[in-house]
Formats: structure tokens, sequence, C-alpha cells
């Protein structure tokens, strides 16, 4: 059993950030049943087996549409610990199943909220991506190559580290304080407060007058040339990041320079010498230069594509990544001592669980029979009218109209 075990969690089906904090949850042993629009399309990027996001968890089809489907919702909170749902802001207060309604239920319910600018604020209801946000929180901006545009770091800050991650931290900070005041709370987690969060250490080091506005001719933006990637002779990459002295050693010994000629700190000559050390990395291969600094602490990695990654000896070695049916992905993290995580079984297809997973919550066999009557897990998406596409905490789902 995980370390979360016995946490009752109701996820409303999204893509992107508030899927993984429900994977998060999950993989640490939370009961979390992800509530989903019956009959998605075939594009649906929330859909389908092959979504390792959706793991650890059964999925249930219900219409929010339907008065039926959203008493469900309302019955099921009762009971539950944490309610996660990433529309833009006054959807389920319009489907009467915002955190005043649900809370005057279930006092103890932590109300999670996912979205891209937040709950409030001139921005909150303005639709957005991964890029959009990290780019107003001063991030995107800040990733660049010296006279380069921006590039943005696929959507890792925004929607992952920034989004998913701060997320699941706000829903176990709401849990801890509930399990001692007995009161649940909304958690407002936004993507761009995120990403800006994530972002503290560079705000550090430039209230210290150690980081300039210009991208790309800092310490770690590329600027510097012991903290780059560089090509090698077979077209490949290696990493290099000897930040502290004794490791920028021996960065220098296998590069076959003396210390003295690549001084590490002198700012102005870091575009010369990173030439420099850019031929040299030329003459080799990626695997070579591993081979050469396997046993030196020189800070020097080979730069690793998706499917290279698993087969890495490290992470083989401590399993990082592990196969679950046919589908190669992350193994579950942190690991833990005594209760570790683990991934209880393959995403399911959209509402493949209804009847057997409400069951386990509660749900009667009378009571089932009643809602597939009223329509509560009935088809919604209607072919000719659309629904409001990405799900980030912006746009609508199940055909509700701002």
């Amino acid at each position: 059993m995980g370390p979360l075990h016995g946490l009752r969690v109701i996820e409303i089906a999204s893509i992107g950030p508030g899927p993984f904090a429900a994977m998060l949850l999950a993989d640490m042993g939370a009961d979390v049943l992800r509530l989903e629009r019956p009959a998605p399309p075939s594009d649906d990027l929330a859909a389908g087996r092959w979504n390792v996001l959706n793991r650890g968890r059964p999925s249930v089809s219900v219409d929010l549409k339907n008065e039926a489907g959203r008493l469900l919702v309302a019955r099921l909170a009762e009971s539950s610990d944490v309610l996660i749902e990433g529309f833009r802001p006054g959807v389920m207060e319009r489907l009467g199943l915002g955190p005043d309604e649900l809370l005057a239920r279930n006092e103890s319910l932590c109300y999670a909220r996912m979205t891209g600018y937040g709950q409030s604020g001139p921005l909150s209801s303005r639709a957005g991506h991964d890029i959009n946000y990290i780019s107003i929180a001063g991030v995107l901006g800040s990733i660049a190559r010296r006279g380069e545009r921006p590039m943005f770091p696929l959507n890792l800050v925004g929607d992952f580290g920034g989004g998913g991650m701060l997320l699941a931290f706000g829903v176990l900070c709401a849990v801890l304080e509930m399990r001692t005041s007995g009161r649940g709370q909304v958690v407002d987690a936004a993507m761009v407060d995120g990403a800006a969060l994530l972002s503290a250490n560079i705000h550090a080091l430039r209230s210290a007058g150690m980081w300039k506005a210009e991208p790309g001719t800092n310490l770690l933006d590329g600027g510097a040339h012991f903290y780059e990637v560089y090509e090698t002779a077979c077209g490949g990459h290696i990493a290099v990041g000897p930040l502290e002295p004794q490791f920028y050693v021996e960065l220098c010994r296998i590069a076959g320079f003396d210390v003295a000629q690549l001084p590490q700190w002198d700012r102005e000559r870091w575009p010369e010498l990173k030439e420099q050390l850019a031929a040299v990395f030329r003459q080799r291969t990626r695997d070579e230069w591993v081979e050469i600094a396997e046993h030196a602490d020189a800070c020097l990695t080979p730069v690793l594509g998706l499917d290279e990654a698993p087969e890495h000896p490290h992470n083989r070695a401590r399993g990082t990544f592990i196969t679950v049916d046919d589908v190669m992905q992350p193994a579950p993290a942190p690991r833990l001592s005594r209760t570790p995580g683990e991934i209880r079984r393959p995403p399911a297809d959209p509402g493949a669980d209804t009847d057997w997973a409400l069951t386990e919550w509660g749900v009667t066999d009378q009571e089932l029979a009643d809602l597939h009557r009223a329509g509560a897990f009935g088809r919604l998406f209607d072919e000719a009218g659309g629904e409001g596409g990405d799900n980030k905490g912006n746009d609508e789902r199940n055909g509700v109209q701002p």
C-alpha cells in the first residue's frame, strides 16, 4: 500500500497538468476516480489506453449536462477527500458543482482547481497553453541563446512542473491541514504562478547581481562554456556542467587543457573558451567522450533521446522506466523505503469502468440502474455542435459554454 492509501480523490477529466497530478496521487496509493465525459471524439487528447497520464485509476463516464450526472458528482464528493477540476473559472459554479456547493455537503473536502492564469486576474478567463503561461511568467524569455529567439522547453515548465506538480503539492498541503482542522479549502493552482515559482533561483541570482538581463550570457542559459551542450564527431551531443572548481579541473584534464588556459570565471572570454571546447569535442564521438569521462567527476553525460534513455545502464539499474502493457513509461517517483508507489493498473478506455468503479465507491445496483435510466452516463459529445477542445484549465468541457 502506498503512502496515500485511503485518500479518496475525484478527478474531473482534463488533459495535461490535472491528469499528471492525479497520476502522481494514484501512483502513491490514493484511490482516484476519473470522471470522463461520455463518448469523446476519436482525436480527444485526454482519451485512450495509450495515455500513461491516466494510469492507476478507473474511468467512469459522467454527463455533466445531465442533472443526474451532476447529482452523482455531488454525491461522490460527500465521501471524498479531494476533488480536482480544470475548467475555466466559473464553469463548475454554473454546473452547481462549485466549491461553495460541495463544501456545504462536505466541509472537509479539498477542492483543487487547475488553471493557466488562476481563478482571478485580468487573464483568468482567457484561453492559453503552456507556452503562453511561461511567457508572462518571465521564464520563456529567459531561455534563449544570445541573439536568438526564445526556445520553449517542451511543455514541461508550465503544464507539469509549474502546473501538475504544484497542484499535487497544494492538494497534499490542504489534506494535511484538513486532518488537523477538519475543514477543507480551495487550492488555486495556476501555471503562471507555478512557472514563476520555479524561477525563484534565477530571481535570486538577479537580485545578487549575478544574472544579466540579456539571455544567453549567464551561468545556466548557455552563456558559460562549462555549462553547455556540445556536438560530437558522430553528430550526437554531450552535456557538460562542472560548476564547482574541482569538477571543472577534471573537465579541463579530459579535454586536454590546463586550467590556466580556460579560466573558468573570466566572463569576457566565455564565448572564446566555448569555441575552443567545441572544437575539441568535435574530435570524438559521443560514446568515446562518455568512455573517457567514465571515471572522472567532470559532470559530462551523453544527451540521450527518448528511445535511448530507458536503455542507459543507470536508468536500467534503478528501474527509472518500466513497461506496463507493452508501453514504456517513467516509473513512479520519488522512492519511499517502506511504502513505495506503484502502478496498479494501465490507463482505461474512457468510461470503461463505470459500473464496477462506482460500486466500489458505494453506489448500489439500484442506484446504478436509476442513473442509467436518467442518462447520467449517456452520450454527450455532439459531432455537429462540438465542444471547447483543450481543457488545460481554460477551455470548457461537457458542452458548457462560458
